[in-house]
């Protein structure tokens, strides 16, 4: 119904009928619109995606932000009540074509996939204030495209030795990136994880890091001494205070460290560029490799996985304690670790990248004498 319609002032007749009604019903005009509240103001997209962008996570807004922007470019001006689901799709489809094309595009699928989910997020919150109902909700008729199996994998025995070894022997800052990928490979953090770290967040004596991650998730996760004597050392001598991670100048690192990391070592391992590895598959390589030696409950609590899954009833039941995952961490490092009364059974053997009898003349982990040189000359 357009609005000039829904607007109409009723005619002559109209008020007649409604006044033989409720003449009928034996109430006054009064009772009929007692109770009645006025209709709410319906914003515009534009309005309303600011409100939305101040309410959700950093997270949140950083993953649908490019999304909402779109949708205030072309329906800046509507109100969010207007568009059909019919209208959603093609804008989504409008999204698709236009997409940036980059080497580990995958056909716009994600794109559509982000830019459904930003409108039902805005649409959700838009339910929530009372401006739409539940059943006018247009972004839930609109399907997502079916998500492809991920291109990730668990890297290689040689392969991570390589990025190791590459990563600790070249570049501006080799000390702060072999410390940035070892914190990745012994907690199978994501990198959101790795950036929140603060200094409060390392426990010494119990060699344990506190990682914040997607979800406002807060676990405690357990660390070689290695590990976690380097990140002391690290915060000692860049600047104590927030972030963690820094620069030689004290800065904190950003995710465009990641960026530079594997653009440096795409250069001299040319499958890294190929292959499109990112800090990703280096949480898939710990997850495969604790899952084969340790079973899948010790593995979905390294992960930091909450137990709301497809996975069934059965993960109740199956659940890890921090001990269980420090000796799986103490198996993986080849490291005692403070949680564990002894070093895990040689029955599992550390990858040979944490083996110290496979390590070359030149060290790729943090052990003493890489922790001394620092790489500061």
């Amino acid at each position: 119904m357009a609005d000039a319609e829904r607007h109409r002032p009723a005619g002559g007749a109209e008020l007649e009928a409604l006044r033989f009604l409720i003449d009928r019903l034996g109430v006054t005009a009064e009772e009929v619109f007692k109770d009645v509240k006025p209709a709410r103001e319906i914003p515009t997209f534009e309005e309303y995606i600011a409100r939305v962008s101040g309410a959700v996570a950093a997270g949140t807004r950083r993953v649908y932000g490019t999304y909402w922007r779109k949708i205030g470019e072309v329906w800046g001006d509507r109100r969010i009540d207007e568009p059909s689901p019919m209208e959603i799709r093609h804008l989504a489809e409008f999204i698709k074509k236009n997409v940036v094309v980059r080497r580990n595009s995958r056909g716009g699928r994600t794109a559509v996939e982000h830019f459904i989910s930003a409108m039902r997020c805005l649409y959700g919150y838009a339910v929530a204030d009372g401006l739409i109902s539940e059943s006018a909700n247009p972004a839930v008729r609109v399907a997502k495209p079916r998500r492809l199996a991920s291109t990730r994998r668990a890297l290689s025995d040689h392969q991570l030795i390589a990025i190791n070894k590459e990563a600790a022997s070249g570049g501006n800052d080799p000390w702060l990136d072999s410390i940035l990928l070892r914190l990745h490979e012994e907690t199978a953090c994501r990198r959101g994880g790795a950036l929140a770290l603060r200094r409060d967040d390392l426990d010494l004596d119990d060699c344990l890091v506190q990682l914040r991650e997607k979800g406002e998730t807060v676990r405690w996760q357990p660390i070689s001494p290695t590990l976690a004597r380097s990140l002391a050392q690290l915060n000692d001598d860049r600047g104590s205070g927030g972030q963690l991670l820094r620069y030689r100048n004290g800065a904190p690192i950003t995710r465009r460290r990641y960026d530079y990391i594997w653009k440096r070592l795409g250069k001299s391992l040319p499958w890294v560029t190929t292959q499109q590895v990112s800090t990703h598959w280096l949480r898939h390589t710990t997850l495969t490799w604790v899952e084969r030696n340790f079973g899948y409950g010790i593995a979905r609590a390294y992960a930091g996985h909450d137990g709301r899954s497809a996975a069934g009833t059965t993960t109740t039941y199956v659940k890890a304690d921090i001990y269980e995952v420090a000796k799986a961490l103490s198996a993986l490092s080849g490291e005692k670790h403070p949680l564990v009364a002894e070093l895990a059974s040689g029955t599992v053997r550390p990858r040979p990248a944490r083996d110290a009898g496979a390590m070359p003349a030149a060290p790729l982990w943090l052990d003493e004498p890489l922790a001394e040189k620092k790489f500061l000359n």
